[in-house]
């Protein structure tokens, strides 16, 4: 899903087990309630991840690492899985951005991603 035009703030999490919750908002109060909405349901998305055959644990939402994320105006690339994801963050070298593929963590024929330099 792509993030509505009205987004201002987008927050992606991605849990142990591979479920993404995306987070859109218009405003700093918009994003500030539904981070503290995704942290109280955070056991209940854990559970309907484990009855769609996940294995998520019941861990809080907050303690996944949050990636910024672009929406897709930024002009998207998609490989065979679909729509690439476009990510930014800073690792132990510095900053990174690019696109990312859309499958599943651990999947074996995930693609390459396309970093932007």
């Amino acid at each position: 899903m792509a993030a509505p035009e009205s987004t201002k703030f987008q927050v992606n999490f991605k849990s142990p087990d591979g479920t993404l919750i995306n987070l859109y908002a218009a405003s700093k109060e918009e994003l500030e309630a539904l981070l503290t909405a995704a942290q109280d349901f955070s056991a209940l998305i854990g559970s309907v991840s484990q009855a769609f055959g996940g294995s998520a644990s019941a861990a809080p939402v907050r303690s996944a690492a949050p990636v910024a994320a672009a929406s897709s105006a930024q002009g998207g690339h998609t490989c065979r899985h679909g729509e690439m994801a476009y990510r930014e963050g800073v690792g132990a070298k510095g900053p990174w951005k690019g696109y990312m593929c859309a499958a599943p963590k651990g999947a074996t024929d995930k693609c390459q991603t396309i970093w932007v330099r």
